[in-house]
């Protein structure tokens, strides 16, 4: 769309619903968080997945999000012939402060419905890791909160633990 002029180049927007979503600006925390959960599960690879920070993911025909991080599984063209589907991703995490109403109550029914089996919100807002399993048309079944004294972990990959409390740290 920014090839033919209907948004600006470099605009930061998503596809919902067939809608274009203007997406919140990003924040020190929030990018910091992201930044910290590239690291540690860049770091617990062990060549599982690939790692994918702040790229879109095509849900379906009218919807096509950017989450802020994504485990999915290796290709060997790296997603250059096209963006991951939901059969492509093991974890999709949004970090959520400004936006966790949104995240709530708009994209993840869009996740649940297009099947992404595992979703995060890491709400920075509350300072916990919400963790939604077993998708379905309407969300998911499955809602487990981890506060900063937890470890977190991808269901696919249970081995691959973080710390809740080492992600949300502000350290001066």
């Amino acid at each position: 769309m920014a090839e033919v002029g209907l948004i600006p180049r470099g605009a930061r927007v998503e596809l919902l619903d067939g809608q274009i979503v203007d997406m919140m600006p990003i924040g020190p925390f929030h990018s910091g968080v992201v930044n910290r959960l590239n690291a540690l599960f860049s770091k617990l690879n062990d060549e599982r997945w690939i790692v994918v920070a702040q790229n879109p993911v095509r849900l379906s025909r009218n919807n096509e999000p950017q989450p802020d991080l994504m485990l999915v599984k290796r290709r060997a063209d790296s997603y250059t012939r096209s963006h991951p589907g939901p059969d492509d991703v093991f974890l999709l995490i949004e970090a959520a402060d400004s936006s966790l109403d949104f995240d709530h109550a708009e994209k993840l029914p869009i996740y649940g419905k297009a099947g992404i089996s595992e979703v995060w919100i890491v709400n920075l807002q509350d300072r916990q890791i919400e963790l939604y399993r077993d998708p379905h048309f309407t969300g998911y079944g499955t809602t487990i909160i981890l506060r900063e004294d937890a470890k977190a972990a991808p269901a696919a990959f249970p081995d691959a633990q973080i710390s809740v409390g080492e992600l949300l740290a502000i350290q001066d």
